[in-house]
């Protein structure tokens, strides 16, 4: 390996949700900058989707730029129960798959000269300090979620009861105040493991060289100066300077050429005429609100591609961590009887999976309605594709506000995601997204949008200039700890 070059290495935590940004940061930075990238990859026994896509970067990898390392999956039975929420699954993994990193890194014939971590890497730091190597957080959405995080542990000392109690929005230093219906998943319940593994995680952040985020400057231009200006959320980090990194949108490109059933369906189709209705890889509705929404698209009486995952009537994310790519049942078995028959040719029902780039970019796609995963939510915008915000889990209630209510390119069902949404709301919102005038207002402020992220990272753009500077920063700690 040329000594010249760096060498950086990218931690990431179990999940298509994490290993997708985690790749494509991997392949801005190889691709655009000359960098050396290895990916260690946290693998989990169950997720066999997750596997083959390790299987396919590491085969279309043919530059040999970066390469994939799979940390093998680690068993954590006998530290959780039937209760144990995701987010506190996704900690213990990590932390029980340290040595595993250890060794690996260890065992490298060159050592990184910087580690990236995602967010549910960030115990990683006795790691970093041991082999003296710089290390940066890399957390994959908003800034507004990355303010909460670090500012939560001021909540968690002056505020007494629950947050979802409150009559009054929580107020972060310099940004937008949150709803407390709005906060994210592990601070529903202050006494479930899931919020102290948050509140921890927000106070190692303050211990990172600097953090990098999916977003850039013209998305959060208000949220972006606070993490860097404002004092009284900066006390909270206890270090008078951390850079704060706005390096995206970071989202995957188009794959392949071919066209598939989908693609070749939507040629078929009027401009801007389909709606795509889509809940990521981990998320799941429950069988009263899958046939809600299967009628209330019917209602509609709008084009549409459906990628339908099985209902399960437990916690929404409940696919998370079991993502195996295989339908046990066939469509018919869950979505109402003669659905699918009465609604042949006016949609398409797609099992488990699509290829969402690729869709989201094809020119009869008018409309998105998503569960506001933030790698779902960047699609849609680099395309400029307006949303209906459709939050089940994790920080995709902020994100939602954050569409609706600043952005204004997406609306929102009144009741989420408490209640089952009916399913003349739902065509209501569809009509209303894809036929009125306020529909156009959104669309027009979608397209903007798309017009801001490409300038972002474009050559002398915000975020273009926010990776240079990332660089310059690993190489300057270089030349320090060389001394």
């Amino acid at each position: 390996m040329d000594r010249s070059q760096l060498h950086i290495a990218i931690l990431s935590s179990p999940g298509m949700g994490h290993l997708i940004p985690v790749l494509v940061l991997g392949n801005r930075l190889a691709a655009h900058y000359n960098i050396k990238i290895t990916i260690l990859a946290i693998t989990t026994s169950s997720s066999s989707a997750e596997t083959e896509f390790l299987k396919k970067s590491t085969l279309t990898n043919e530059k040999k730029t970066i390469e994939i390392i799979p940390i093998p999956s680690v068993d954590i039975s006998h530290l959780i129960n039937s209760s144990t929420k995701v987010f506190t699954q996704l900690r213990l993994m990590v932390r029980e798959a340290l040595p595993k990193i250890h060794s690996t890194i260890a065992s490298m014939t060159r050592r990184p000269d910087a580690l990236i971590v995602d967010i549910f890497c960030t115990q990683i730091l006795p790691i970093a300090e041991e082999f003296k190597i710089s290390k940066y957080a890399y957390h994959p959405t908003t800034a507004w979620t990355l303010a909460l995080a670090i500012y939560c542990q001021v909540f968690d000392k002056e505020i007494e009861g629950e947050y979802v109690d409150l009559k009054d929005p929580l107020k972060i230093p310099g940004c937008k105040a949150l709803r407390p219906d709005d906060v994210v998943d592990p601070l529903l319940d202050r006494s479930d493991q899931q919020y102290e593994e948050y509140v921890k995680l927000g106070m190692e952040y303050a211990a990172f060289d600097g953090i990098l985020i999916n977003t850039w400057e013209d998305l959060e231009p208000e949220t972006i100066k606070a993490l860097r200006n404002n004092e009284k959320l900066r006390s909270v980090l206890k270090m008078p300077v951390l850079p704060i990194f706005p390096v995206g949108p970071l989202r995957r490109t188009v794959e392949t050429t071919e066209r598939d059933e989908v693609i070749q369906w939507l040629d078929k189709q009027n401009h801007g005429s389909v709606l795509y209705v889509s809940f990521g890889s981990g998320g799941t509705l429950s069988t009263q609100q899958m046939t809600e929404l299967a009628l209330g698209l019917e209602l509609s009486q709008q084009k549409f591609v459906w990628v339908v995952r099985p209902p399960f009537d437990g916690d929404a994310d409940s696919a998370y961590m079991n993502s195996t790519g295989k339908e046990t049942r066939g469509m018919s078995g869950y979505l109402p009887e003669g659905f699918l028959t009465r609604t042949n040719g006016m949609g398409l029902v797609v099992s488990l999976w699509a290829k969402q780039v690729e869709i989201l970019g094809h020119s009869s796609v008018g409309g998105f309605l998503t569960h506001c995963g933030w790698n779902s939510t960047v699609e849609s915008l680099t395309n400029g594709v307006p949303m209906i915000a459709w939050p089940l889990y994790a920080e995709q209630k902020m994100n939602a506000a954050m569409l609706t209510e600043e952005l204004g390119v997406a609306i929102r069902p009144a009741v989420l995601p408490t209640k089952v949404v009916k399913r003349e709301e739902i065509e209501g919102m569809v009509r209303m997204l894809m036929h009125t005038k306020e529909g156009k207002t959104i669309r027009e402020k979608a397209k903007k949008l798309k017009m801001s992220a490409q300038n972002a990272l474009s050559d002398g753009g915000s975020s273009y200039n926010s990776i240079c500077e990332l660089v310059k920063d690993i190489r300057s700690r270089l030349s320090v700890i060389s001394l």
